[in-house]
């Protein structure tokens, strides 16, 4: 029989493997010349000043603290006031911070789903709310990507439960269909969790996320968010607009439950952020500005960029080699993406991904089509419906 520490060697070797046929990162690293588009911080405020600057004199000022376990926190624990903050921003009522944004999905998912209350996933979706699905011991159905009808009938077989979407999904940059979708969950008598992650800060007016912006807020049960995103901080975000909710989440939660408090520094840039990301709305603009200039600019080359408008844009190849090679050729013109192969993508599907920000000029975004109308020939790619 084969022990268990056999079965890991095996599990090692073929990720070795894999990994040796992929190369999951680039062969340099990026100089000071670089384009980097592999992070999320849309509106480049990451170093923002005004968000350091709150964070160092957190830490300065709380020197010794200590964090509490999460059920623990009184009413007026920065923690608890600033996620009613985000509440606010968003038009919900009530709002939860957690450790992180993987945490926010699977907590919520682990106490609004159950044996007796299916989860309909679209095939898309983050795989921490699939892994929250499965903590629940829900029974799971995907439907096709932004397929409604698809979804009705799931629901027609399985009956009410809890559907499950990306606003904007982090791996093609589409975008969810969301007056459709919330109507599906009123027929149904669905709850509706949609994660926001990749749409909160540069959707909206002043970034309250694609929810509000639509005039959804009210029609939405819940919405989670990575703050690590267009928000640069360390933390998870849950809205509802169920008054009793925090309460029972921070209490049967798991990841609430077994997890302390953001630390204090942590809070203070999160909260600068927040303002930041309210107030310098010339940052969405410039995103919207370079995003639209580039996605014109490579669908006229030729490039499947699959659907949607937004800041996350995936040039689609036609396998792993090919991904890897355009990835590589554009480093070597020190212009950094991200290669995404299975699972991080859907099954069968490799893509290069290109994450846009505020702080690209419009120098950066010609260098961008300049080097990949030099390479359009030289990757295989599926063919594009919208080549010009």
């Amino acid at each position: 029989m084969t022990s268990a520490h056999q079965r890991l060697g095996e599990r090692i070797q073929d990720f070795r493997g894999a990994v040796g046929r992929r190369r999951a990162r680039p062969a340099k690293a990026p100089g000071t010349r670089a384009i980097v588009l592999t992070c999320s911080d849309y509106l480049a405020i990451a170093e923002h000043p005004e968000i350091s600057g709150a964070m160092i004199a957190s830490l300065r000022a709380a020197e010794g603290a200590a964090p509490l376990p999460g059920p623990c926190l009184p009413d007026d624990h920065p923690q608890i006031r600033l996620g009613s903050a985000f509440a606010r921003h968003m038009d919900a009522g009530a709002g939860v911070l957690c450790p992180s944004g993987w945490a926010a999905n699977t907590g919520l998912l682990q106490v609004v789903a159950g044996p007796d209350v299916p989860v309909y996933l679209d095939v898309l979706a983050h795989m921490s709310l699939w892994e929250g699905a499965r903590a629940a011991g829900a029974e799971i159905a995907y439907f096709r990507h932004n397929d409604l009808g698809h979804l009705r009938r799931r629901i027609e077989v399985g009956g009410s439960g809890v559907i499950v979407a990306d606003a904007v999904y982090s791996t093609d940059g589409s975008v969810c269909p969301l007056r459709g979708l919330v109507e599906v969950a009123r027929e149904h008598g669905c709850l509706l969790v949609v994660d926001e992650s990749h749409s909160l800060g540069t959707h909206g007016e002043r970034g309250e996320g694609l929810v509000s912006a639509l005039g959804l807020a009210a029609r939405v049960d819940f919405r989670t968010a990575s703050l690590a995103k267009a928000l640069p901080g360390r933390a998870g975000l849950i809205t509802c607009n169920r008054a009793d909710f925090a309460e029972y989440f921070k209490h049967t939660a798991f990841p609430s439950v077994f997890s302390t408090t953001l630390l204090p520094h942590d809070i203070a840039g999160l909260a600068a952020a927040l303002e930041v990301v309210r107030e310098e709305g010339w940052r969405r603009e410039r995103l919207r500005k370079v995003t639209g200039r580039l996605r014109r600019g490579l669908t006229a080359l030729g490039y499947d960029l699959g659907e949607g408008d937004t800041q996350i844009i995936a040039l689609h190849a036609a396998s792993e080699a090919d991904a890897m090679l355009l990835r590589d050729a554009l480093a070597g013109r020190d212009i950094f993406s991200a290669a995404l192969f299975p699972p991080a993508t859907s099954l069968r599907r490799t893509l290069v991904r290109l994450s846009m920000h505020a702080g690209l000029s419009d120098d950066d975004v010609e260098r961008i089509l300049v080097a990949c109308r030099e390479l359009c020939d030289k990757v295989q790619m599926p063919a594009s419906p919208h080549r010009a």
